[in-house]
Parts: structure tokens; C-alpha cells; sequence
């Protein structure tokens, strides 16, 4: 990113103002004199701002600095406006205690300066290996307006943010194809849905003109872009403004034209680009074998085969044999034609003053093939040379490559498959209703999914998915939203409950209402949110990029210095003779250890050990319902040694709900809960809410009426009165009862204090002043709460608990579940201070909460996780999401992460240990002893292997399965709702 020059004081002025500071420190009047002159403003660019509590953690990162007069922080612009003195504190400073906080900071040109963020997506055709998506990633992020660059290499994608005031994505294509790689945009933005329409009759420049006319003329179209040759129009769109269906009746309502829209066949989207490239792959292959094999043949097996032998030796100019001439003529094509890819590669990389695989390929290559041509010519020319020619080397070894890349991006497409079966869970139709102005069905019929609007009133049917987000207007079914959730008990959904698209109804009838729509939809956003996490680098990366910049020139040299002294040691007749295979001589064996260095040493298997895990890591994660946003998510939660948890809703349950029912007088059970309810209703205090969805499991009705509650009064901080049934009713705790005279029994008092001690909220009933009975309300645990802090600590992970509630509560939970450190009575400030502590005491620490009111300790976490996100997934500030709002969860996201990382280590391992041990072997390191050598074509095979067997190493996490003990608390959870 292209940082702009920070301002900087001289000493002189710094000392001058301390002068100043140092003599008006005694005179307030003096002081504000002098601090309103030295007064300064600065406006920095900050990346990396998500959501206000990232705001939240910038501004408590600079606000308790000395000389810090005013912050004001807009993350929807990513900037920030100081005020501060300057004779107490400087720019730099206040840019270092941002960056502290984890975001990136720079100072911007004046105060109009600020940045608005856009995200877009581009597919960048021809990137080979890692060298060539660092040349673009270079590039893209040398230009001005550019904040952060992802780039993806085994997915051939780039998705940029940036400044759109600044840089535009146009310009950002031409930059890629200026240094010789071909792009496309994919997507821009994320308010902005972008859909394809196929357009029959749309056959000259007349039709598309008023087609384009047309549509730009419909309010929340933001582009329109038509494709003569394809006769398709591509539309980007506000979806909460307009939607599909609109355009399609725009562009077949235009009079005098006969045009005929639909949804853009999918098939010729993302999936049929990799079939094509997978062909092509496969196509270069076939051609490559068919000329090479018959080289290999002519040069090592035919040689030894009489009769053919001895047509292959028929002279034709001097030494020069029809041998000579088979092979050239079969691997010339192989070379120039079929290798071009090496040849465009090399320049392009060149160019870029770098160098990748393509540039050792074609070193290599070159070096065997021209050689074979000097042979041959040289034998032409002569009528007593004998040389031995190298065409199978150069033919086999690009044959050997091309097979290699071709099973290579057969595997790197099964690392995506979790994104592929995500966007396939949304149902290719729907059934759209139309409703009256009372409600009442009208008519029903059946259109593309994809043409859903939003408040589009959708019949969803027993056993069919939920075509779009939205809200049950009608019917009453139970809904499995496994397939987005990972949780696999079915939901009961009512009207008025929200329902996720992709889920599956499985009993009843519903009609929703679409409130999502497009990318807004709760499902676009996961995928949008796991592809990017898949284009996000973990910081180990760095050592492969790091090693890349290096490693292709220092091959070269290697391989110049195997070949110079091996010639040398040849001319020296510092080796017998006799280890001279035959029919060569000292130039020949030099020059094929020197190829054979050069081709065995495999750049792209470091470069794939970690993108290849972290996107196949993450695809499992998405599946079991754990969202890890990126490779840095992944890299510090394997890390993690300490977990603060928040309490309520992350280890309770998080909303109050009756435990137990005291009886203290001879009414029944129903009754007592039916004069409670009947009063209770009336209250909106969740407690009453509490009590009220109690008393309806005791009546057969799902919407009970209760009994008329007369003269209710409401007492704040007490409880609540009424006369039902001609019964005095008094609800409330122990003030209340007092205030009314009620006397409290002692063993309703002893009933009490049990219950508050163990962090319990009661309710007592007086029924005509007599305690009836005391309602026990509380907020319980969740299920397994207690296991999973016991599995934490059985892999060596500290818990430790940070809540707001009081340390009755805190404590009582605190020891029903197994932690030891608790901290209550914690503002949201203060619950990230404890999360920095922890850190500084060496912790690497992940915090769970609820992604809102911990939001500021999520920040700050090294890892945040947000525990039952819901539909909100794409705006939390955690680094992780659990969706299924289940703490097992916390476990699985720890316990994948470590498996990703083993992966990742193992991938290095084995792609440094496969050079450092390959290369030795074809400089000719064991050639001395055993005389092995290792052919330059066999070398190649050996190098392409090497990049296949780091993308099925990282291919075998997709076998990962959570702890086992994890099973064992669902079987006993089972156990226990069966009982």
C-alpha cells in the first residue's frame, strides 16, 4: 500500500514548545493560551475497520494518550479525525498506537482527504505459480488508492480494496494486463447484485441500443453492459431498489421488438471456465505424449532393436541419420507450439524483473533442445562426428510438466468443493404468490430462484428449500437449517420467525416474505465471507514468499555451477573415463546434470502448502458451521492458550426461563401458573415473558387466553398486582410482598436463600396475601457448557470468565461450569483491558461473546469468536463465527486450526525437504559412489509430482472429523432430552 510521507518536527521546534509548556504550566489562563495556539488536527487513512467496534478499538487505542484532545472515528470511510498538542505527543506516535491495535494507519494529505472503501473481485487468467501472483500483487498494490491486495493463485482470483474516489477496477484491470496477464471483473462491491440475461432477438445495434436505454432508465440500476456477440446483458443493481423480474418485464415490454429474456445459463459461468481450462490442460497433454513418446522410443528402446535399428541409422547429409531427423522434427513442435506457455510465462515474469517455474522450465529446455540442434547440425556438417543428442530430454521433460500441471488443477478444484456445494443449497425454483389486499392467495406460479425480489411473497412446501431469506407470514412447520447452520435439530418456525434460504422445510406449508434477496442474503454472505477467507494469506505465508523472491535465481546459479563443475572436473580428468556412459562425453554428462538441477527444484510447492490448506481448512470449517475468516484466523487460533468467555448468551443460554416451580400453600400447580400468567401477561419484563411461556406448556391450546386481569398495576423493580378471578394476585420479590403486608413463611424463606445462592432470581405468588408459591426463574446453562471448559483444559487451554453480571452470578456460574478466574462487573471497555492483560502476561488469547456487546474485547482478542451470529455473520467483528450458537464449537474451530496448521507444516516440510534433497541428487551428489544419475526428463516428472503431492496432502483435511469427545457430550445431551 502506498504510504504518503508523515510530517515531521524539527528538534528545535520540539524543543522550543517544550519550553513554552514548561513555563505556562502554573497559569491556567497562560495555558489555554498557549494550548489553543499549539493545537493541531490530522486526519489518518485507517484500513482494516469493519464494523463500529473496530472504531471503538482505534479510538481507545489513541484517546488515553497524553496531549489527545478529540477523536472522532468513521469506519464507514475509514478515517479518523485527532485533535492533539504537539508539544505532547506527535504524529507518528498517535499513527504507532493504531497500528498497535491492529490496523493500518496513514496520514492523509489534508482534512478532505478520506478514504471510502470498495471491494471487487477479478479473475486473473495465466498466473503460474507464486512468483507470478507476487508480480500482481506488486502491481495492484503500488497504485494509489489501493488499501490491501489478496490474491489467490490456485483459484486465479484477486479481490482488491481500494478507494473507489481514488482508483477505479478498470484501471485496475489494464495494470494486470499490462504485465501480460489476462482479467476480468467478477463482482464490485457488496450493496451492489449483479445478474446475467440471456436476450433473444436482441440482433443489431438498433435492439441493444433501446435495450440498454431501457433499462438505464429503471431506478436502482447502477450499470448496464450488453454483449452483442453473446446476446447477453449484464445489469449491477441495488436489490432492496429493483430486482430480475423487473428487468426481464422492461426488456420484453419495448415496443417494436420481439425480445425474449432469461436467467444467463450458469454453465458458462466459474464452473465451465475450469472445465475449459482443465480440457485445455488435458488437450496439451494428449498432443505432448503423441510427439514425445515416439522421441523417447526412437532414442532409447528402438536403438536396441535390429532392423529398426539399422533404418534409423541410414545416413542422409554426412553423420546426420533419419533418427536425427525424427526426433527433431517431433520435438521442434513440442518445443515452440505446445511449450509456449513456458516461453509467455518466462517473459512475463522477466519482464517484471522477477523469475518463476516457467523461466527454469524453459532454461532447461532450451539448453537440452539447442544442444540436440548443434548435434545434429554439427553431424550434417561432418563426416566423422558421433554426438548424442538430448530431444527426449527437452519433449519428455515439458510432457512430464504438462501432466503434472494437469492433475495439479484436477486437485486444486476439489479444494473448493465447499464453496461449490454452499452456492448450490439455494433451490433452482420458486413458487410466487399474489396475494390480495387482505391477505388471501390470488394466483400462484412458478419462476427462477434467482428472479426473487425482495417482499416477494414466496409458498415454501413440506420437503422443498427455502428459496430466500425472510419472515413466515403464514403457516407453521419446522425447518432443518443444517445445511447453513450445521445444527441438525429442525427449527420450529411460526409466523413472524425468520427463515434462512437454503434451509429445508420438512412438515408444513409456509409463505414467506423475502426481506434478503441477491448478495444480501444470509447464504451470498457466507459464501462471500469463505471465499474471502480463502484469499486472505496467514502470515506463515510469508516465508514462502519470502523464499520464492530468492530460490529461482539461486537455482540457476546452482545449476550453472553443477554444470561448470562437472565440465571442469571432466577436462581435469579428475574422474575415470569409465564413469563416462557410453556415447557421451565430459560436456554432455555436465550439461545434463546442470538441466537436471534446473528442472527438479519445484518453486510452486511452496507456494501452494499454505493457500491449498487454509482454503480446504476453511471449507470444512464452513460446513460444521464454523466460519474462520482467513489464513491469520487460522494461524493464531492454533496458538490460542486462553479463552475468556463471556456469560450471559455465550455460557448461558442468555435469556431467562423458569427452572422450577415451589409450591408453598394447597393450590394446584395449573392454577397457581394460570393466575400467574393471566397477571403476568400484561408486563413486558422478561421474566414475565419467562413465566408466561411456562404456564402455556400446561395448556393444550398454542395460544392460550387467559383469564381477564383486572385494576393490573405495575410496580417498577417489584413486580406486578391485578385481580384475576376475583383473586388478589401479587407477583414480585420479597419488597414487594412486604409492601403489601404478606407475611414470608420460614421454610419460604429458607426456599429463597438456597435458591439466590445458587445464583437463581425468585418470584413469589401471593394469591388473596398468601404466599401460594415462588417461581424460580433463571438464565442456565447451555448444553455441554461444563464438558467443553473441561476439554479446553484437557488441551492445555485456560478458561477464564469476563461478564458484566455481578459476582454473585459470575461466581455461581463460574463454578458450575469449571473456571477458576472470573471477572465481573466488566464494562465493554474494560472487558478488552482484561483480554490486553492477558496478553501482555504471554497469552495468545481468543475471546467469545456475542459479536455485540463484546465487540470492543473481540477486537482485541488475537482471535475473536462470535458465538451464535445468526443471519448477522458478514458484519461481526470476530475472526471467527459459530453459527450453530453452540460452545462445542469453540473447541472445533481450536481443534481444526491446529489440524491446519499440522497440514500447512507438513506441506513445508515436505516441499523444503523434496529441494533440499532432490537437488543434491541431480547435481550428481551420489554419481561419485553409485553412479546414479538422475535423467533431466525424470527430473521434471519428479518436480511435477512435487506440487501434485502438497495439493493432495492439503486435500486429505477434507477426511476431518471434531474430537471424538465432542460425540460423546451429543450422546449424552440426547440422553438426557429423552429422559
Amino acid at each position: 500500500m502506498l504510504k504518503l510521507p508523515r510530517r515531521k518536527r524539527s528538534p528545535a521546534a520540539t524543543n522550543q514548545e517544550n519550553a513554552n509548556n514548561v513555563a505556562t504550566i502554573d497559569n491556567d489562563e497562560t495555558a489555554a493560551r498557549t494550548r489553543e495556539v499549539a493545537e493541531a488536527k490530522v486526519v489518518l487513512c485507517v484500513s482494516g475497520m469493519t464494523c463500529s467496534a473496530c472504531a471503538v478499538s482505534v479510538e481507545n487505542s489513541i484517546k488515553h494518550l497524553p496531549g489527545i484532545l478529540d477523536v472522532a472515528i468513521d469506519f464507514l470511510n475509514d478515517r479518523a479525525q485527532i485533535r492533539y498538542l504537539p508539544n505532547l505527543i506527535d504524529e507518528d506516535s498517535i499513527v504507532k498506537a493504531i497500528e498497535n491495535a491492529g490496523f493500518q494507519a496513514t496520514i492523509s494529505k489534508d482534512s478532505a482527504d478520506h478514504r471510502s472503501r470498495e471491494v471487487c473481485r477479478i479473475r486473473v487468467n495465466g498466473m503460474g505459480c507464486n512468483s507470478c501472483s507476487s508480480m500482481v500483487e506488486s502491481v495492484l498494490e503500488e497504485m494509489y488508492g489501493v488499501q490491501k491486495t489478496h490474491i489467490a493463485l490456485f483459484k486465479g482470483e484477486a479481490e482488491v480494496h481500494y478507494d473507489p474516489k481514488v482508483v477505479n477496477s478498470t484501471q485496475f484491470i489494464v495494470a494486470i494486463q499490462d504485465i501480460g496477464f489476462d482479467a476480468l471483473l467478477i463482482t464490485i462491491g457488496e450493496h451492489v447484485s449483479k445478474i446475467e440475461l440471456k436476450i433473444d432477438g436482441m440482433d443489431n445495434e438498433n435492439s441493444s441500443t433501446k435495450v440498454k436505454e431501457s433499462l438505464e432508465s429503471v431506478v436502482g440500476i447502477e450499470d448496464v453492459d450488453i454483449d452483442m456477440g453473446l446476446t447477453k446483458v449484464t445489469i449491477s443493481y441495488k436489490p432492496d431498489i429493483t430486482g430480475p423480474r423487473t428487468f426481464i418485464e422492461v426488456i420484453e415490454s419495448i415496443k417494436s421488438e420481439h425480445l425474449k429474456a432469461t436467467i444467463y445459463p450458469e454453465k458458462v459461468g466459474r464452473e465451465n471456465r475450469k472445465e475449459k481450462e482443465i480440457k485445455q490442460h488435458y488437450k496439451y497433454f494428449l498432443w505432448s505424449s503423441a510427439l514425445s513418446v515416439p522421441v523417447f522410443l526412437t532414442s532409447m528402446v528402438f536403438m536396441y532393436i535390429p532392423g529398426i535399428k539399422q533404418i534409423l541409422d541410414i545416413k542422409v547429409v554426412n553423420m546426420m541419420n533419419v533418427g536425427h531427423l525424427i526426433k527433431w522434427n517431433l520435438s521442434t513442435p513440442v518445443q515452440f507450439i505446445i511449450g509456449s506457455r513456458f516461453y509467455i510465462g518466462s517473459y512475463k515474469a522477466l519482464r517484471c524483473g522477477s523469475a518463476n517455474m516457467d523461466v527454469l522450465i524453459t532454461l532447461g529446455t532450451n539448453a537440452a533442445y539447442f544442444y540436440s540442434v548443434y548435434i545434429v547440425l554439427r553431424s550434417a556438417t561432418s563426416p566423422a562426428f558421433d554426438g548424442t543428442d538430448f530431444f527426449e530430454t527437452s519433449s519428455m521433460l515439458i510432457t512430464f510438466i504438462l501432466l503434472g500441471k494437469y492433475l495439479e488443477i484436477l486437485a486444486k478444484g476439489k479444494t473448493s468443493e465447499a464453496i461449490a456445494k454452499l452456492k448450490h443449497l439455494a433451490p433452482e425454483t420458486a413458487t410466487l404468490l399474489t396475494l390480495d389486499g387482505h391477505g388471501n392467495v390470488i394466483s400462484e406460479v412458478e419462476i427462477s430462484s434467482e428472479l426473487i425480489q425482495k417482499n416477494d411473497v414466496i409458498k415454501i412446501t413440506p420437503g422443498a428449500k427455502v428459496a430466500s431469506d425472510g419472515i413466515v407470514v403464514w403457516g407453521e412447520s419446522h425447518v432443518n437449517e443444517s445445511m447453513i447452520t450445521g445444527e441438525a435439530k429442525p427449527v420450529a418456525k411460526r409466523t413472524g420467525d425468520k427463515v434462512i434460504g437454503g434451509t429445508m422445510n420438512e412438515n408444513g406449508v409456509l409463505h414467506i416474505k423475502a426481506t434478503h434477496v441477491g448478495s444480501e442474503s444470509s447464504l451470498a454472505q457466507i459464501v462471500r465471507l469463505v471465499e474471502s477467507s480463502q484469499l486472505a494469506k496467514a502470515p506463515i505465508q510469508k516465508l514462502a514468499d519470502y523464499i520464492s523472491k530468492y530460490f529461482v535465481p539461486l537455482v540457476i546459479l546452482l545449476s550453472f555451477l553443477t554444470w561448470i563443475a562437472w565440465f571442469l572436473a571432466g577436462k581435469l580428468h579428475l574422474y575415470p573415463k569409465s564413469w563416462l556412459p557410453s556415447s557421451m562425453d565430459s560436456f554432455e554428462l555436465a550439461l545434463q546434470f546442470g538441466i537436471s538441477v534446473m528442472v527438479i527444484a519445484c518453486p510452486c510447492a511452496l507456494g501452494l502448502a499454505t493457500p491449498t490448506a487454509v482454503m480446504v481448512g476453511t471449507g470444512v470449517g464452513a460446513s460444521q458451521g464454523v466460519l474462520i475468516k482467513g489464513g491469520q484466523a487460522l494461524e493464531f487460533a492454533h496458538k490460542v492458550s486462553c479463552i475468556a468467555f463471556d456469560k450471559t448468551g455465550t455460557l448461558t443460554i442468555g435469556k431467562p426461563v423458569v427452572v422450577n416451580v415451589k409450591l408453598m400453600d394447597t393450590i394446584v400447580l395449573e392454577e397457581l401458573l394460570e393466575l400467574t400468567a393471566a397477571t403476568e401477561v400484561n408486563s413486558e419484563h422478561p421474566i414475565a415473558k419467562a413465566i408466561v411461556e411456562y404456564a402455556k406448556q400446561f395448556k393444550e391450546e398454542h395460544n392460550p387466553i387467559w383469564p381477564e386481569a383486572q385494576e393490573f398495576i405495575s410496580i417498577p423493580g417489584h413486580g406486578v398486582e391485578a385481580i384475576v378471578r376475583n383473586k388478589k394476585v401479587v407477583v414480585g420479590n420479597e419488597s414487594l410482598m412486604m409492601n403489601n403486608g404478606i407475611e414470608i413463611l420460614g421454610e419460604t424463606e429458607s426456599f429463597l436463600v438456597d435458591a439466590e445462592g445458587m445464583a437463581k432470581t425468585t418470584v413469589l405468588v401471593a394469591v388473596d396475601r398468601t404466599v401460594s408459591g415462588v417461581i424460580v426463574v433463571s438464565d442456565p446453562l447451555k448444553p455441554g457448557a461444563k464438558e467443553v471448559i473441561s476439554i479446553l483444559k484437557s488441551m492445555e487451554v485456560k478458561s477464564i470468565m469476563v461478564t458484566g453480571d455481578n459476582w454473585g452470578t459470575a461466581n455461581s456460574i463460574a463454578k458450575e461450569v469449571g473456571i477458576e478466574t472470573v471477572i465481573a462487573e466488566a464494562k465493554p471497555q474494560q472487558k478488552a483491558e482484561e483480554v490486553k492483560n492477558l496478553q501482555t502476561a504471554g497469552h495468545t488469547v481468543a475471546m467469545v461473546g456475542d459479536g455485540i456487546n463484546d465487540s470492543p474485547a473481540l477486537v482485541a482478542a488475537d482471535v475473536g469468536m462470535a458465538i451464535g451470529a445468526g443471519t448477522d455473520i458478514a458484519i461481526e467483528a470476530a475472526d471467527i463465527v459459530l453459527m450453530k450458537n453452540d460452545l462445542q464449537d469453540v473447541i472445533t474451530a481450536i481443534h481444526l486450526s491446529r489440524r491446519t496448521f499440522a497440514r500447512i507444516r507438513l506441506n513445508y516440510i515436505w516441499a523444503l525437504g523434496y529441494n533440499l534433497l532432490a537437488i543434491p541428487i541431480a547435481a550428481g551428489v551420489l554419481f561419485p559412489s553409485t553412479r546414479f544419475r538422475l535423467p533431466p526428463w525424470i527430473a521434471g516428472a519428479a518436480m511435477a509430482a512435487s506440487s501434485v503431492s502438497v495439493v493432495c496432502s492439503s486435500l486429505m483435511l477434507k477426511k476431518y472429523k471434531r474430537p471424538k469427545k465432542l460425540d460423546e457430550i451429543d450422546i449424552q445431551m440426547k440422553g438426557i432430552i429423552v429422559q
